[in-house]
């Protein structure tokens, strides 16, 4: 199944509040990508903001409605950029910022979000191959903590472990995260 990477920065993790996309980034294995920074929704108004969000990727509320896109817009762009490919995510909370995005727009359905971890193939790989590929697709890495180099990354890793992403998803009861699993 053709697949694209994305990847959400938002404005705080979920443990401190209700938080919402700031920016979007997706890659093709091909190693095309793109990302676009959301001006936040109305709707959103009163949801966190964290400085160690800021901190993390650098994007201030100021730079978010100077530059930002409409949700509208960064919605409609996003569906016509991705197609019919499945979208990977490094982590659950992509889809969450997904559907959020697409609730603000008026969108529906949203663009689901199918999380690495939930991969048959990814699961099978020695931990061993997994280190050597995290470490890989690292020195590719532009930058952390920005959309469209996040997606990037994914792509890459899931290039480099040679991943099959059309095998039938379990979800598991716990769900671990890349930084988790590399960690462990």
């Amino acid at each position: 199944m053709p697949f694209m990477t994305i990847d959400f920065e938002a404005s705080c993790l979920p443990q401190y509040g209700r938080s919402f996309p700031i920016e979007v980034g997706i890659a093709c294995p091909s190693g095309w990508s793109c990302s676009w920074l959301i001006r936040p929704h109305r709707n959103w108004a009163g949801w966190q903001w964290t400085t160690q969000a800021e901190e993390l990727h650098g994007l201030s509320l100021d730079r978010l409605e100077r530059e930002g896109l409409d949700v509208k817009e960064v919605a409609h762009r996003l569906r016509a950029a991705v197609g019919p490919d499945t979208l990977i995510a490094d982590s659950h909370l992509d889809d969450q910022w997904s559907r959020i995005l697409f609730e603000a727009a008026g969108d529906t359905p949203h663009l689901p979000v199918m999380c690495l971890a939930d991969l048959p193939a990814f699961n099978a790989i020695d931990r061993e191959r997994l280190i050597e590929a995290l470490a890989e697709a690292d020195q590719q890495r532009q930058r952390r903590h920005r959309a469209e180099d996040d997606a990037l990354w994914l792509a890459h890793l899931i290039n480099d472990l040679g991943l099959k992403t059309d095998e039938p998803v379990q979800v598991r009861a716990r769900r671990p995260q890349i930084g988790q699993l590399a960690a462990a």
